[in-house]
């Protein structure tokens, strides 16, 4: 069974920086996608980021510009480099992998293409 375990998440000042990382085995990495999804109190997940097993990143409008999403396939690690975080950022981030095949391709932040999904890792920024 693949595992997904996300660390990172903290507590910043709106301007601050974080960077979360999703562990994964050999298998995980292997995926067609993996992507950053976020749910913030009372709203629906959202996705924030995506890349595809060549590398292509998809971002969502909101973190255009202040996310980026890249992985390290030595390691099998995904990163979530997010920077000038605002509190509406504040969310559970979860990472998320697509082992079912290529049809990701079509729509890299569509939740429903990935199958495997990690426990979260909170982060909040506020003054």
């Amino acid at each position: 069974q693949v595992q997904l375990v996300e660390s990172g998440g903290s507590s910043v000042q709106p301007g601050g920086s974080l960077r979360l990382s999703c562990k994964t085995s050999d298998y995980g990495a292997s995926a067609a996608c993996m992507a950053w999804f976020r749910q913030a109190p009372g709203k629906s997940r959202e996705a924030v980021a995506a890349i595809e097993a060549d590398g292509r990143a998809t971002y969502a409008d909101p973190v255009k510009g202040r996310f980026t999403i890249s992985k390290d396939t030595a390691k099998n690690i995904l990163y979530l480099q997010m920077n000038n975080l605002q509190p509406v950022d504040t969310a559970i981030y979860y990472c998320a992998a697509a082992l079912g095949g290529f049809a990701c391709y079509t729509a890299p932040t569509a939740d429903e293409w990935y199958d495997t999904w990690g426990q979260g890792t909170q982060v909040t920024v506020s003054s």
